[in-house]
């Protein structure tokens, strides 16, 4: 298995001549949509998910699948995309990925924001992607999306998650809204909360990691 990380959230995992598609959102490249059979958009908002980008990956895969969470299909009902509606608990296969989601809510932005649905997702059983929560799977998590940087995120709730997860591997990703200096020092956060026990392997969009 195969992950390839894009701008910001989005994340593309390759298996068995199989593509899954995480989070193609407007802060990430037009997505490649060879080969797709599924898109998981963990919640609603745009730098997660855009009409064009999951249209561009339909119309190149007539089949493909999308999950996501009850906002997601609300936000996509004008689209005439489907939206297989997933939340805690839920499991679903597609192909050679087997999907299990974790998670009801994103994190709080703010008192005045209102939280929205968010359900992250554990690929094979091995990669968990969580979307915009601290969402804690329940199972061992071999290889993790770690955000770095977001309007929700305070770095020592970012170390106190990864220091809880205990991956045996990490990448950042969420990276688009810091600088390149802001980046580094975020990193260098995270990379002390995951070296005791694992690894953070750094990946600019469009490098791949084997799992």
């Amino acid at each position: 298995m195969q992950v390839t990380k894009l701008e910001h959230a989005c994340q593309v995992v390759e298996e068995a001549g199989a593509r899954l598609v995480i989070d193609p959102g407007g802060f990430t490249r037009p997505v490649d949509a060879q080969d797709v059979v599924a898109v998981v958009v963990t919640h609603e908002h745009p730098d997660h998910v855009t009409p064009e980008q999951l249209a561009r990956i339909a119309d190149a895969n007539p089949g493909v699948r999308v999950f996501g969470p009850a906002g997601v299909a609300r936000a996509l009902a004008d689209s005439g995309i489907h939206v297989d509606v997933v939340t805690d608990g839920a499991r679903r296969q597609v192909g050679p990925f087997d999907l299990t989601f974790h998670g009801t809510r994103h994190n709080v932005i703010h008192s005045s924001v209102p939280v929205i649905d968010n359900t992250g997702v554990l690929v094979n059983g091995r990669l968990f992607s969580p979307g915009d929560a601290y969402t804690v799977p329940g199972v061992p998590v071999e290889v993790l999306a770690a955000p770095v940087g977001a309007p929700w995120l305070k770095v020592a709730e970012m170390i106190d998650y990864v220091t809880e997860m205990a991956p045996r591997r990490a990448y950042p990703v969420h990276e688009a809204t810091l600088s390149d200096i802001g980046f580094d020092m975020h990193v260098s956060r995270l990379r002390a909360a995951v070296e005791p026990s694992g690894e953070l392997v750094v990946l600019r969009p469009g490098e791949s990691l084997t799992l």
